[in-house]
């Protein structure tokens, strides 16, 4: 199959990349190279240096003539979506967008979508949370994340357009960028592997959902074998803090220290995923153990 994934030089791209190569598809990587890095993109895949809101993206999908779209490229950092909103939106909506018209002019009828589950639902009660909760979203990242599901949902009616939006809870593992803010896992392992101490905002208490890239190359293939259009939670349903994270990661690398910072203002307390759909419509749960995930998250980047 010709597949396109836009962001396949990023972290949780050119995981998928390097899973659809292997499973014999030809792959196209769109990638503006803004956070990602070329060393990422596996060599049998082509691949086309530009951003998402690029006009010229439709001549590459008319080029390449994909019958499936991977949607990973993003804008990713929540407090960049609240001190920029407009170029948050600008790149994960109107650059959303520019890649589902792109897609329909060139004949694309398989598009999965890479969504935020905690970003998406914001704070609730209701954890684990399912697809059936009320989504309020506290950041614009997160009204842009929603918004594009909405627009998935009518390319659908209006288009033909087979959509599968996953809704990740806290990916980690290899290749994630330790200097951005969308990685505590990885910020942890550099600063500690460095013998630096690593800072953890407010009490530490604050709970996520941290599911390992794996899991959610997994769940990526799953929606490309789905034979029907759906939002689905991908995470793991357990709720780890950012203590015990930062704890785990301090054991496994025997060096470092922790200490407290104040709390960042407006950040998400509490994110857990319920993935009983994605288990029943897709067949596709976590397997990966957390400590078993932390062990290989940190001998890459000691490797690095």
């Amino acid at each position: 199959m010709k597949i396109l994934v836009t962001g396949g030089a990023g972290f949780i791209g050119s995981h998928v990349v390097d899973a659809l190569v292997s499973a014999g598809h030809t792959v196209t990587v769109v990638d503006s190279l803004v956070t990602g890095s070329k060393e990422n993109i596996n060599s049998a895949a082509r691949f086309v240096q530009s951003d998402i809101t690029s006009p010229n993206l439709a001549e590459i999908f008319a080029e390449c003539r994909p019958e499936t779209v991977f949607h990973l490229a993003a804008q990713i950092d929540v407090r960049k979506s609240v001190a920029d909103p407009v170029g948050d939106a600008t790149v994960n909506i109107i650059g959303s967008l520019n890649v589902l018209e792109a897609a329909r002019q060139s004949g694309v009828r398989h598009f999965i979508f890479a969504s935020s589950g905690g970003a998406v639902y914001g704070d609730t009660k209701n954890r684990p949370t399912p697809e059936g909760n009320p989504e309020q979203p506290a950041s614009p990242y997160g009204i842009a994340k929603l918004t594009v599901e909405h627009y998935l949902r009518v390319y659908g009616v209006q288009y033909g357009l087979r959509t599968v939006a996953l809704r990740y809870s806290n990916v980690y593992g290899p290749r994630q960028n330790a200097l951005g803010e969308a990685g505590v896992v990885a910020i942890f392992c550099r600063k500690l592997i460095a013998g630096e101490e690593a800072v953890i905002n407010g009490d530490g208490e604050q709970t996520r959902d941290y599911v390992y890239v794996a899991d959610v190359v997994s769940a990526n293939l799953a929606a490309l074998a789905y034979g029907k259009s759906g939002v689905f939670n991908i995470g793991t349903g357990v709720e780890i803090s950012v203590n015990a994270v930062a704890d785990r990661i301090r054991s496994s690398i025997k060096s470092g220290s922790l200490l407290h910072g104040p709390g960042k203002s407006g950040e998400q307390r509490t994110s857990c995923l319920n993935c009983q759909l994605a288990r029943q419509e897709l067949s596709w749960k976590s397997d990966s153990n957390f400590e078993q995930g932390i062990t290989q998250t940190v001998a890459w980047f000691r490797h690095q």
